[in-house]
Formats: structure tokens, C-alpha cells, sequence
């Protein structure tokens, strides 16, 4: 899902870096007003994860690779703010040391990754949670929906991006300057994939991982046990020695 350079036309790059411009700011203020002391480990531990889960490349349909993202996962911790910042700052680590996603087209894939997925699987997660029981497998099953939603929407806000540049950046005989394929390649190979491969890697990591933070007792952002530090709410001490051996039996 990382664009690269190149493929998109410096007008689109500008254009979408300068959406993410007042995103970034309000992020950083819904942060800063409403993650505690105590979120600020896991907000960096989950930065880490993402970047860490995004490296993981499964071979997907011709040829190519597909990854998870667990955007989603990490709105449902810290809330899809805190998501976009921890996303943009593994993305920003991944395009400047690593060479995934472009560095001029760092801007799309934040708008993609770090704002598309998480608030659009955080939203179908809420929604869920509405409208059903909230005990802890469904707590799960919902989170699997959303980043399945949610990678789904970002993997079809990347189709759209690249599938429209040889119609707006051509040579006076048609010719592409950019990405070459329209939107009836893209959007079949992008969501094709990410159907089939990517959003069920998504959907299972998220629901793993909030199962086992419910199971340890950590509280989920919105839920009433993350309005206050009295563990009699989930009857058990917050355990966050799981997550970190996880991450690191990831690295």
C-alpha cells in the first residue's frame, strides 16, 4: 500500500501533503488534551508495532505483496488521533531509513494509512459497538470488522489516487507521464488483494491483540475504564508485559 515516488504527479503529492497539514495539527491537539501520561508508552509502543506489522509482506495476486497495517487496532487503543500520529511517524521512519513509500509522497500515504484506515475502521468498530452486547468477544469480533473495513477503504483510496493519474497527466498523444494503469486496473488489483490477503491479516491481528488487552485489563480509549485509574472497574491490574514480548518476538 506504500506509493512510491514517482508515480504520482508532484501536483497530486502537494495537493494531498497539503490535506494532511491541518490533520497533523489537530492530531497533535487532540492528543496533547486528551492522552495521559501513562498512554504515552503504549502510543509509542503501538507507533513501533504498526511499523514493525507493516513489514510484513504476504504474496498477494500477481506477484505482488500485501501487508497489515493494524491502524484500526491502534484507533481502538488511543483513539484514531493518536493513531494518525503514530502512523505518520512509522511511516515517516519507514520512507526516510527504509525506503518504503516515497519521500515526496510521504503525504499520501499518511492521508491513506494514518487518516483513511484508522478512522474509518475506528468508526465501523463504534458503530458496531453501539448497537450490540459490549462483553469482550464482541469487543473482538467488532475490531475485526473495522481494520477489515478500514484497510479495505485505504486500499481503495490508493486504487483511486494512482488510477486517475493518466487521465489528468498525459503527453498531447495520451501517453502517461505517471502511473500508467486507469481505475479499471487498480481498483481490481488493489481491492482484489486486500479482500482476499491483506484485510483478513488485518482483521485477525486486531482481534488478537484487543482480546488480549481486554484479557489484561488495559482499558480501550471511549471505554469508561479509561476515564479513571481505578482497577475495581475491570477487577484487574493493567498488564502490559504481554504486549511488549509480542512486539519484540515480532522484531
Amino acid at each position: 500500500m506504500h506509493i512510491p515516488d514517482s508515480v504520482l504527479s508532484p501536483v497530486a503529492s502537494i495537493a494531498v501533503g497539503a490535506v494532511m497539514v491541518p490533520i497533523w495539527g489537530v492530531a497533535a491537539k487532540q492528543v496533547k488534551a486528551k492522552l495521559g501520561a501513562k498512554q504515552v508508552p503504549l502510543l509509542a509502543l503501538g507507533a513501533a508495532f504498526c511499523f514493525v506489522i507493516m513489514m510484513f509482506n504476504i504474496p498477494a495476486l500477481g506477484g505482488t505483496t500485501a501487508h497489515p497495517v493494524a491502524g484500526t487496532l491502534l484507533a481502538i487503543l488511543l483513539g484514531p488521533w493518536a493513531a494518525c500520529i503514530g502512523i505518520s511517524v512509522a511511516l515517516a521512519i519507514q520512507a526516510l531509513f527504509f525506503g518504503d513509500g516515497g519521500v515526496l509522497a510521504f503525504g499520501a500515504n499518511c492521508f491513506v494509512m494514518a487518516f483513511v484506515l484508522p478512522f474509518v475502521g475506528y468508526s465501523v468498530y463504534r458503530l458496531l459497538m453501539s448497537r450490540f452486547p459490549k462483553h469482550e468477544g464482541w469487543r473482538a469480533f467488532t475490531a475485526a470488522i473495522g481494520a477489515y473495513i478500514g484497510i479495505n477503504a485505504a486500499a481503495m483510496v490508493v486504487a483511486t489516487l494512482l488510477g486517475v493519474q493518466p487521465s489528468l497527466f498525459h503527453e498531447g498523444n495520451g501517453q502517461p507521464l505517471y502511473f500508467p494503469f486507469g481505475l479499471n486496473i487498480t481498483l481490481p488489483a488493489m481491492l482484489g488483494t486486500h479482500l482476499i490477503v491483506a484485510g483478513p491479516a488485518e482483521a485477525i491481528v486486531t482481534a488478537l491483540v484487543v482480546r488480549y488487552v481486554l484479557k489484561s485489563g488495559i482499558a480501550l480509549y471511549d471505554s469508561p475504564e479509561s476515564q479513571t485509574s481505578d482497577t475495581r472497574l475491570t477487577g484487574r491490574k493493567p498488564r502490559y508485559e504481554g504486549l511488549m514480548v509480542g512486539f519484540l518476538a515480532l522484531v
